[in-house]
Parts: structure tokens; C-alpha cells; sequence
């Protein structure tokens, strides 16, 4: 099959390998489309980690998912038989059911921004679930309203109640209209003002209610600077990057939401861990897309296949994606005899 894999200077080498056998528990998928998340490893490898396709075979003990089905998935961070190739791996707890409604290049366009933005909220805020939504006003701010992980953070938001959403937001800021519920008083800040206007925005848009809490999608530039003074005591940023936690004020907590807990056990003593908690997420997702309740990014479909991989993470890199995500079709990979 082919398979791209990528180096720490985002140049591109697609190689013909083996198609992998999948092990007890992980499904075998046949892929379609994946998202190109920008990443720099320190070393070469396949490195996609959004799929959607259809299940090939499945593992011993796979109870919930046969070949020919119509799936979604994230591939486990850093392991091998990623997305960027015709064939890829997933856990069953990180793969949910897609129906015909719902297109791969939608599809692809959810599962680590989704399930990133879920952990950060549920995970480390500790803000109220869907299924048991806030029952009084609970304000958050999420700095990168337009980015993927931003954008699913606020939609979590939505069916969690919690308002108002003060989403921190520049030339995306139209695609986060769409998001957010001004009558429920949302709103939006425009970062490229400068920190100490977002400071300021930020405390006129909380109309006076305490804010403890903040989700901060870019992590950098000095994001969670600007959040740790804006924020009421005690207080937490959930961020996506490492953080010098010694830049924000005291009775602020800085923490870091992982993704690769997702696929360890919980700890000692917890009784839900993180990979128990995405499970369930997942499969809440994929219920959500199929009766029409959530939704995934806006993308654009990137010419050629894996071959059209190298630009597009280059576009990335340079910050030409604004409210987007890239696609590729593997099928239109030179080469490629599925």
C-alpha cells in the first residue's frame, strides 16, 4: 500500500509498505480521507491520526464493528499505521459508526480536534456535561474561537449550556458568529487588537459574572498570559502546547490537556480515566453527526492525494489556514490501485 511519511522539516516521502495486520481490540480501516494536522516529529513517520473510511477486518475481540462498515476514527498518537496511507489502525473505543448523511471529508475532519476540545472542558475544567448541562451561568473563554479545536470546545459548550462563551478570535471571527448564541450573551474579542484590549474585552463580556474558567486553543504568543490576568481567582486554562506555568498570577492553574491519555488506563484510584471518558465520547460524536446535532470543520479537499500532503502541511506551518481544515483523498494518490 502506500503511505506518507513525514520528517521534522515537513518534506514528504511516500513509500510502498505492507498493509498491517490489526491486534486484539483495534479495527483495520481502508481510508478515504484524513485531515493533515501540523505536527514535527523528531522522526520519520506516518503521522496521520484522523480517518475515515471503512472497516477492512478486525481484530480478536472487536465486538462492535465488522468489514464494509462505514467508520470514523483517531489513530493512536505517535504509533505506527497512521492515516497518511491507504490503510490504518485504530482502537474500536476510538472508532465510532458513520451513516450515509455524513460525508468522509466531514468526517475526517473530527476526531483528535473533537475529542481534544472534550478533554480540555470535561476532563481538566471539570465544566458540566452535555447530558447533565449547567443550570445557571457559567462563563468560559476559548482563545482560538476559529481554530478546529476552539470551534469543537464551543460546540461542547453549546450542548453543555454553559454561557456566556467569550471567544477570543481574529480574521476567523465570522466563521465564530456561526458558533456562538448572542441572545444567551456570547460574544466575540478580536485578539489582533492587542492583549490589553483582549484583556479588557474579556471583562466587559463577563457583564460583572466571575469567570474561573478558560480554554486556550493556541497556547503561545502569550495566550494564557493574557487569560491568567483576565480571569477571576481561583482560576484554569486548559491548554493545548507546553506552558511556562510560572507566567501566569497566583491561584491560576495552568493545565495540560493530553491527548495520548486517551489511550492509557486510568490512574490509581481514578475511576474514570481519560481513555474510559473518550470511549464514550466517541460514540456521542458519532450519534451527534448521525441525527444531526453536531458537525464537523470546515475543510478544503488539497489536490493529488498524499502527493498533495507536502503543501499542505507547508500551508499549515506558515498559517495560511484560517477556520479550515485540510483533506486528502487518497484515492486521488498517484499510484494508488485500491
Amino acid at each position: 500500500m502506500k503511505e506518507a511519511v513525514v520528517d521534522k522539516t515537513v518534506s514528504v516521502i511516500i513509500r510502498d509498505v505492507d498493509i498491517p495486520n490489526p491486534k486484539p481490540g483495534q479495527v483495520l480501516i481502508r481510508v478515504v480521507d484524513w485531515k493533515c494536522p501540523k505536527r514535527q516529529p523528531d522522526n520519520v513517520m506516518n503521522q496521520g491520526d484522523d480517518i475515515a473510511g471503512y472497516v477492512e477486518a478486525v481484530g480478536t475481540g472487536v465486538q462492535n464493528f465488522r468489514e464494509g462498515d462505514k467508520v470514523a476514527a483517531m489513530h493512536e498518537l505517535g504509533s505506527p499505521h497512521g492515516s497518511y496511507a491507504e490503510y490504518a489502525i485504530a482502537w474500536e473505543y476510538t472508532t465510532y459508526h458513520l451513516t450515509e448523511k455524513t460525508s468522509f471529508e466531514e468526517a475526517a475532519t473530527i476526531p483528535l480536534a473533537a475529542m481534544t476540545a472534550a478533554l480540555g472542558l470535561y476532563q481538566q475544567l471539570k465544566l458540566p456535561l452535555p447530558w447533565s448541562p449547567a443550570d445557571k451561568p457559567t462563563p468560559l473563554v476559548v482563545y482560538g474561537g476559529a481554530t478546529a479545536v476552539g470551534a469543537f470546545a464551543i460546540k461542547f459548550a453549546q450542548l453543555s449550556n454553559i454561557h456566556p462563551i467569550i471567544a477570543v478570535a481574529g480574521k476567523g471571527a465570522s466563521f465564530v458568529e456561526t458558533l456562538i448564541s448572542r441572545e444567551k450573551g456570547d460574544t466575540i474579542v478580536d485578539y489582533r487588537e492587542g492583549d490589553d484590549a483582549v484583556h479588557a474585552g474579556i471583562r466587559t463580556a463577563s457583564k460583572e459574572i466571575h469567570i474561573h474558567h478558560a480554554y486556550d486553543a493556541v497556547s503561545e504568543r502569550g495566550s494564557y498570559e493574557t487569560l491568567g490576568a483576565a480571569l477571576d481567582k481561583p482560576g484554569k486554562i486548559t491548554v493545548v502546547l507546553r506552558t511556562e506555568v510560572d507566567k501566569v498570577p497566583e491561584q491560576i492553574s495552568i493545565l495540560q490537556t493530553a491527548i495520548p491519555s486517551v489511550h492509557m488506563p486510568p490512574a490509581e484510584g481514578q475511576a474514570l480515566g481519560d481513555k474510559e471518558f473518550g470511549a464514550a465520547l466517541f460514540q456521542f460524536i458519532g450519534q451527534g453527526l448521525n441525527q444531526g446535532w453536531f458537525s464537523g470543520h470546515p475543510y478544503e479537499v488539497r489536490k493529488g492525494g498524499l502527493g498533495g500532503l507536502e503543501g499542505a502541511l507547508k500551508d499549515l506551518e506558515a498559517g495560511k489556514a484560517s477556520a479550515v481544515k485540510y483533506v486528502i483523498k487518497i484515492a486521488e494518490t498517484e499510484g494508488f490501485q485500491q
